[in-house]
């Protein structure tokens, strides 16, 4: 039996010499201990080395993707050929069944060939002669990041960091536009403050100052190749009666020297956009179709890299640029944003603000999709993003439409889901259902109750003219009876003035004490 081994130097090829030790597939590795031990079970037949990395990554592909490579097929026609009846344990099932296919060679792959494997890399240096281990070393170390870098599919198209650079600089190029043009009217005002009124557009209004220079030219200079008509000839009216003040030569020089640093970093600015978006095109294109360039570039520069930005799931890729807000909501137990950078995009721009939550989670479940195909797939091209983008548009349509049907209510048996409202009504007994009584009408019932009113009026009219009648008829023996009940009231308060107040036992007390002290002095006395 023949055994084919791959290394990184070359490949081997080993013949077993005792195959009955073999059978014994859990004792095996004691028969590896030792080189000695190794050589007495398998025997270099040959040994062919690669002659650079190349080759050997060129081999290694091959195995790796189950191919049979040329340099393999010259090696196994010349030796294994002449033992053509012997068989050739491959490490690899699938390189075995193409092997057996072109070559007619019978292969055989095993838990016994596996563990022979493992103990021929154990001794591989022992059994090897002519190869010293730091060459070994070194050509693995090296073999093995030409395969990952294989792996990767290295190549310069794929670096994002020119997208991250392209888009920070954009950003600083808008901020420091902003400032020059804001300074260059607001020192062109004081001499013509008319002209910033007129011209709305920064560029035309800086290039129409870098032209003619002080307003006094504006009337014979010429400018409608900036200007259209309309407006030239109202900057050529507002210039002869314009409020401005007089300013010299060497400030209008400055100003135009600041005129020519806005233009030419706006011509940059153009042309660093149009460099961006080609980038995004070659390494993102079913992204740029999804949210367009600057968000897609903006989204990759947050993550740090397109594979980084691969990673998040959608609802991450949703959020990414409110973090802060995010955060705060959590904090503060209210809403959480909707959006992040993703707000940006065309799409979520062009729906209602009811709808824009639902529309930029749906549109951050298809861009996540399209990222990890951009940056994990093969195929450059942008189908996905187109289709996906598409679905995103309907499912846009399709709210709209609902509610504008809603609004008019032309819509067809459009099911209404209305909140539940849980309403607690407290019933109470009627017992003017236990009656047996015929209900009155509500006019008898005013009736008697005008008549209630009047008998009880024609009462007290009676009693009271009765009380008059015994009042006038008994009036002297009544007066008689007051006048006798006064006298009495009178004697009675005559007689409790007249008696002497009564004597308290306390003051008795307090005299007789007085004269025994008296008495006492006067003895003495004597």
């Amino acid at each position: 039996m023949l055994v084919l081994f791959e290394t990184a130097a070359g490949y081997a090829i080993f013949k077993i010499l005792n195959e009955k030790k073999l059978q014994e597939v859990d004792s095996l590795w004691k028969e590896f201990e030792t080189p000695e031990k190794a050589n007495k079970i398998v025997k270099l037949k040959h040994f062919e080395k690669f002659q650079d990395t190349t080759e050997a990554l060129a081999a290694s592909t091959a195995l790796v993707e189950g191919k049979l490579s040329k340099n393999l097929k010259k090696i196994l026609k010349k030796i294994v050929a002449k033992d053509a009846h012997e068989q050739l344990a491959v490490a690899d099932a699938k390189l075995g069944g193409v092997i057996k296919d072109k070559l007619n060679l019978s292969c055989i792959h095993s838990p016994m060939v596996t563990e022979l494997m493992r103990g021929i890399r154990s001794q591989i240096e022992g059994l090897i002669t002519g190869l010293p281990s730091r060459e070994m070393a070194a050509m693995c170390l090296g073999l093995a990041h030409s395969l990952s870098r294989y792996k990767l599919k290295f190549s310069p198209d794929k670096v994002d960091t020119m997208i991250i650079q392209a888009i920070s600089l954009l950003d600083d190029l808008d901020k420091e536009l902003n400032n020059y043009i804001m300074r260059c009217r607001e020192w062109y005002g004081w001499h013509f403050p008319e002209l910033g009124k007129i011209i709305t557009d920064n560029l035309t209004y800086c290039k129409c100052v870098r032209k003619v220079g002080d307003r006094s030219n504006f009337a014979s200079s010429d400018v409608s190749d900036i200007l259209p008509e309309e407006i030239e000839e109202e900057v050529k009216a507002a210039a002869e009666i314009s409020m401005g003040t007089e300013v010299s030569e060497e400030d209008i020089n400055n100003i135009i020297h600041l005129c020519d640093q806005v233009i030419e970093i706006s011509e940059y600015r153009t042309q660093l956009y149009d460099y961006l978006k080609n980038r995004m095109m070659a390494i993102a294109p079913n992204l740029t179709v999804m949210v367009g360039e600057l968000v897609g570039a903006r989204l990759i520069a947050h993550a740090g890299s397109l594979l980084n930005l691969a990673k998040h799931p959608a609802s991450t890729v949703q959020l990414l640029g409110a973090e802060k807000a995010l955060f705060r909501a959590l904090k503060t137990k209210r809403d959480t944003p909707k959006f992040g950078l993703i707000y940006h995009a065309s799409l979520v721009g062009q729906t209602n603000t009811k709808n824009k939550g639902k529309i930029s989670r749906m549109l951050a479940a298809k861009t996540a999709l399209t990222i990890r195909y951009d940056a994990l797939g093969e195929d450059t091209s942008a189908e996905m993003g187109a289709e996906n983008r598409l679905k995103v548009e309907t499912r846009l349509r399709h709210l709209e439409e609902r509610g504008i049907r809603r609004i008019s209510g032309t819509g067809k048996a459009l099911a209404r889901t209305d909140k539940y409202q849980n309403r607690s009504e407290v019933k109470v007994f009627d017992p003017s259902g236990d009656s047996t009584i015929p209900a009155v009408s509500k006019k008898r019932k005013i009736q008697e109750v005008e008549e209630q009113d009047t008998e009880v009026a024609v009462k007290a009219k009676k009693f009271k003219a009765e009380i008059k009648e015994t009042t006038v008829e008994d009036g002297e023996p009544v007066k008689k009876k007051k006048k006798k009940r006064d006298k009495e009231k009178q004697a009675e308060e005559e007689e409790v003035l007249n008696e002497e107040p009564p004597t308290s036992p306390t003051v008795e007390n307090t005299e007789k004490k007085k004269k025994k002290k008296k008495k006492m002095k006067d003895e003495d006395e004597d």
